[in-house]
């Protein structure tokens, strides 16, 4: 792709107890909405993750349904197959630089990072996860569906672990898009554990934020 890939900025909190981050949480926010949405849930994981940075960087395009503050990586109602492909993977390059400089900067690597998405964020942590040559510390997914996941066996580049949670009342993105999700990528090789939560709509309870402490402080903290 011949584009100028956009700068991202947004949110930050963290490390909270010292100079130097040991790890990254890269919290990528869903349709419509901006970094400050997901970067509330990093005092609480930071309570067992004390050395990790979070990064909620701002998608970098408006959305037209949200123009007031609400960002979107691509356009969910893109029909045209092509089109929504070449997004979609311009979206991913965007997210690799961003995160290839900030490994650089503190002297990370990919063994010390997590991806973590809601919605349209899942959507692209693992459209971009899965095909890094380095194999992520892991990709914790809410409320979200693995985009053509026809074309992930000949794209597949490594195979992190992965935990999905979704709400079974989903009226946005139904549950069974997450079980698709699990079937596709156990199919390919992936680890996954899936968690169906009775009674949420699209998005995030308690228990789906204790779940999602349990799996970061697994996968940063050794």
């Amino acid at each position: 792709m011949n584009e100028e890939l956009p700068k991202l900025s947004g949110p930050i909190f963290g490390p909270r107890s010292t100079n130097h981050a040991k790890s990254i949480v890269l919290l990528l926010h869903g349709y419509g909405s901006n970094g400050d949405d997901l970067i509330g849930l990093a005092p609480v994981f930071s309570e067992q993750l004390s050395e990790t940075i979070f990064l909620s960087p701002n998608a970098p395009f408006k959305c037209e349904a949200n123009p007031s503050g609400g960002f979107q990586w691509f356009d969910v109602w893109e029909t045209d197959h092509d089109k929504r492909i070449y997004a979609l993977r311009f979206a991913e390059e965007i997210i690799n630089n961003f995160i290839d400089f900030q490994l650089e900067k503190l002297g990370l690597d990919d063994s010390k990072l997590v991806f973590l998405g809601f919605s349209q964020g899942t959507m692209l942590s693992m459209q971009t996860a899965l095909r890094r040559k380095k194999k992520c510390a892991g990709i914790l997914g809410y409320s979200g569906r693995l985009e053509f996941p026809d074309r992930l066996p000949d794209e597949i580049q490594s195979r992190p672990l992965v935990t999905l949670i979704h709400g079974e009342d989903d009226p946005l993105l139904a549950i069974d898009l997450m079980n698709e999700a699990e079937t596709v990528l156990l199919k390919n090789g992936v680890s996954v554990n899936s968690f169906r939560r009775p009674g949420l709509g699209h998005g995030i309870d308690m228990e789906g934020i204790k779940i999602g402490m349990e799996f970061l402080s697994k996968r940063l903290n050794n």
